[in-house]
C-alpha cells in the first residue's frame, strides 16, 4: 500500500524466457537515483551538396535504466527481517550483488537474465523491467583504519531484454518489411493479395515464385501463402 517502504529487488533467471528463477538480491538502501533512457536511431547519411536531410528511421534502441545506490557497512543500516541486526560488511554485499547480476554461470556460460522490481513503480505498462546488466561501477568512499571498505557507491546500467519470439509478437508488425502468411479466401487473386500486403500488385509474380505456384490465376481456398519482406521479392 502507499507509504509502505519497498526495497528494489533484482531477480535472476537462467533462461531468456524468465521461467527458471536462479536467485535474487534486495538493495539494502533504495537508490538515490533511477533514470530511464530512450533512444531512436536514424540514418543521417546526406547527399553531397545537400543542405538538409530526410532522416530515415533505422530502429528503436532497447530502453536503459541506470541505478545509483549505496552499500553501507558502518552498522547503521538494518537488515530486513532481522531485528537489531545491521549491515557491517560492504565486501560481502558487493559479492552477493555480483553473483546475481554479473558473474557468468557455469551451466549457461553467461550472466543471468534479470528482472527489476520496486513496489508499485511501473516501467511502461508493467511493474517489472526484464533486462541484462551492461555496466557496473563500484566506488569505495569510506574505509576503516585497517583498510576495510565501509561504504561503496554503485552505478549500474541495465538494458531491456525481451526474447526474440515474444518481441515479434509484442511488436505485431504489419508492414511490408516483414514476412506475412495469409490464407486464401473466396474471391482472392494473387495481385489483390499482393496489393493488400505491399500496396502494389506488381509483385505477384515474385510471390508466386516464392510459393511455388504453377497456376497463380487459380488459387485454392484456405491455402496459406507466404509474402516475404519486400526487398526479398526482387528477382
Amino acid at each position: 500500500m502507499t507509504g509502505e517502504l519497498s526495497k528494489v529487488k533484482i531477480q535472476a533467471y537462467k533462461d531468456k524466457r524468465f521461467e527458471n528463477k536462479h536467485g535474487e538480491f534486495d538493495l539494502p538502501i533504495n537508490p538515490e537515483q533511477l533514470s530511464q533512457s530512450f533512444k531512436v536511431e536514424y540514418d543521417a547519411a546526406q547527399d553531397i551538396g545537400a543542405q538538409g536531410n530526410d532522416l530515415q528511421y533505422k530502429c528503436t534502441k532497447p530502453e536503459e535504466i541506470k541505478l545509483e545506490f549505496t552499500f553501507d557497512g558502518t552498522g547503521v543500516v538494518p537488515i530486513k527481517g532481522k531485528p537489531n541486526t545491521f549491515y557491517k560488511d560492504v565486501g560481502k554485499q558487493v559479492q552477493e550483488l555480483l553473483n546475481v547480476v554479473y558473474t557468468m554461470q557455469s551451466d549457461t556460460h553467461r550472466p543471468n537474465f534479470l528482472r527489476l522490481l520496486w513496489g508499485n513503480l511501473t516501467f511502461g505498462t508493467t511493474n517489472s523491467f526484464d533486462c541484462i546488466l551492461i555496466d557496473l561501477q563500484i566506488n569505495y568512499t569510506l574505509f576503516a583504519p585497517d583498510g576495510k571498505p565501509l561504504r561503496a557507491k554503485i552505478n549500474a546500467t541495465f538494458v531491456s531484454y525481451i526474447e526474440a519470439q515474444r518481441r515479434v509478437r509484442k511488436e505485431g508488425k504489419q508492414s511490408p518489411d516483414v514476412t506475412h502468411v495469409r490464407k486464401v479466401t473466396a474471391g482472392d487473386t494473387l495481385p489483390l493479395m499482393t496489393h493488400r500486403i505491399y500496396g502494389d500488385p506488381s509483385y505477384y509474380l515474385q510471390v508466386a515464385k516464392v510459393n511455388g505456384l504453377v497456376n497463380f490465376r487459380r488459387l485454392l481456398d484456405n491455402k496459406d501463402l507466404r509474402f516475404p519482406p519486400l526487398e526479398k521479392t526482387e528477382v
